[in-house]
């Protein structure tokens, strides 16, 4: 099957950070499709012999492992080419199509690595040169509008050029294998299911932790913000594979299907829960790692006076049969003590208890996103050194790593994704309708904090956020894992 694979914005941070590596990766890896052509479109005033030399030194960047040798680039710059075009210019489509008819791909894939403010005009470009095609596919970036007006907008004008089975709402998360391993964990195995529900389940905890701050995206950042950047989307689409019914099959509506259900089981905000069940964090100065770090209006592109959010912790239930009065909880930020995704499962305790147990947490079930990759099951055993039958049990922990189980050298997100657009599977990719319903859900915290003098909260780097989301969680009678 030949393709050509077209990456606007070529010339951006996305394509040498992510795009370029993860396909270079599944060159190595045999998994990219014989006769495939990679084309950069960007402004920059480039040929293909410059731009190849520009992807190559791009390469100095990314870790030693997965760094191409002499010889290996050589092959891989073979498939590599460049158009210089300005998406916003009528005037410059024409060459691209020139470009395309050179030969006649079975499958022609434009990856929107660009700001979302380009997403209609170039759709109406397209189709007015007729691009839009049945052979062609599109590739969005998240963030698909800044709520949900401005998404339905993105959404109806891309649906004006391109029929949903073309489109392909990306989002990386759902990419990795841990989550894949989520929905195999689920709907793979018998062992869980009996107990995934209400009866066994005390609550719920999604974690997407970064030490990092928001390095060079100082002016993107401080216009959208963590509810934007993460809970709008990944984290909802972890909470939709922990929550969602076993779809019919395998097929991409069946699983978007049940997605959709849960986005929109999620229990409406009021003014009370918005109050007690919503922290927002901004990250002050601190340390991480031991290194002195400026808070977040220090750094380059933000407002002195801003009051964009770094972090959120919020509380939510799905009101359905299954999980009808189970906690969800959620937290995600900028600067905080670790870089750590990961699911909690909190199982309830047994209901009589006839052995001495230890304070802490167990009877859970950690899933493990990033850095690590597995399961953790944490239980409560009675020793293997006692000599004589004790009445104490203590927590023991079983570690599923899938690093070690089946090796570091495992499909990356990108390189995963990037191939499924090109085999058109839609599968892993979000459809407009649960994208609208979790704007939808995600609006009235937005709404809330436009009314709310006192700001986010302040945290000092380095920390797990402020003290009202230990607070927040606590008045449930539950904690956060580092709090246990």
């Amino acid at each position: 099957m030949s393709f050509d694979l077209i990456l606007f914005g070529g010339t951006g941070d996305l394509v040498w950070r992510k795009l370029m590596p993860a396909l270079f990766q599944a060159f190595r890896h045999g998994s990219l499709p014989a006769g495939g052509r990679i084309i950069g479109v960007a402004r920059d005033e480039l040929d293909d012999v410059q731009y190849r030399a520009l992807i190559k030194s791009r390469f100095d960047h990314v870790e030693l492992a997965k760094r191409p040798t002499e010889e290996e680039f050589s092959r891989f710059e073979a498939l590599l080419c460049y158009v210089r075009m300005d998406l916003s210019r009528a005037d410059d489509y024409p060459a691209l199509a020139t470009k395309l008819k050179e030969r006649q791909a079975d499958t022609v894939v434009m990856y929107l690595a660009t700001a979302p403010g380009l997403f209609t005009g170039f759709c109406e470009q397209i189709a007015a040169a007729g691009l839009n095609g049945p052979e062609m596919r599109v590739v969005l970036e998240k963030p698909l509008g800044h709520d949900l007006q401005s998404n339905r907008a993105i959404n109806e004008s891309v649906r004006r050029a391109f029929s949903e089975n073309q489109i392909f709402r990306i989002d990386h998360y759902l990419g990795k294998p841990s989550v894949q391993n989520l929905f195999a964990l689920r709907f793979g195995n018998a062992l869980f299911e009996p107990l995934w529900r209400r009866e066994n389940i005390a609550n719920i905890q999604i974690t997407i932790a970064e030490e990092l701050g928001i390095e060079k995206r100082g002016a993107f950042y401080d216009s959208t913000g963590a509810l934007r950047d993460m809970v709008q989307n990944h984290a909802l689409q972890l909470l939709c594979a922990v929550g969602m019914e076993p779809p019919i099959n395998s097929h991409a509506d069946a699983i978007r299907d049940e997605k959709l259900k849960v986005l929109r089981s999620l229990k409406a905000w009021t003014p009370e829960t918005l109050r007690r069940h919503v922290v927002r964090g901004q990250y002050g100065a601190g340390a991480v790692n031991g290194t002195a770090t400026q808070a977040y209006r220090r750094e380059t592109g933000v407002s002195e006076t801003s009051t964009t959010e770094t972090f959120v912790a919020l509380r939510t239930e799905i009101a359905n049969w299954r999980w009808a009065g189970v906690p969800f909880y959620i937290r995600t930020g900028k600067r905080l003590a670790d870089r750590a995704a990961f699911i909690e499962v909190n199982f309830r305790p047994a209901p009589h208890a006839i052995f001495k147990t230890p304070v802490g947490a167990a009877n859970r079930l950690v899933i493990n996103l990033q850095p690590k990759d597995g399961l953790e099951l944490h239980l409560l055993a009675q020793g293997q050194q006692e000599r004589r039958v004790s009445q104490t049990l203590s927590p023991v922990q079983l570690d599923l790593d899938f690093d070690k189980r089946f090796g570091s050298e495992r499909v990356g997100a990108y390189e995963r994704l990037l191939l499924d657009v090109i085999d058109g599977r839609l599968n892993l990719f979000v459809r407009s309708d649960e994208q609208e319903e979790a704007w939808r859900w995600v609006e009235p915290i937005m709404e809330s904090w436009k009314n709310d003098a006192e700001g986010p909260r302040a945290y000092a780097a380095g920390t797990w956020g402020p003290a009202a989301s230990s607070a927040m969680i606590a008045r449930d009678g539950f904690c956060w894992t580092e709090e246990c």
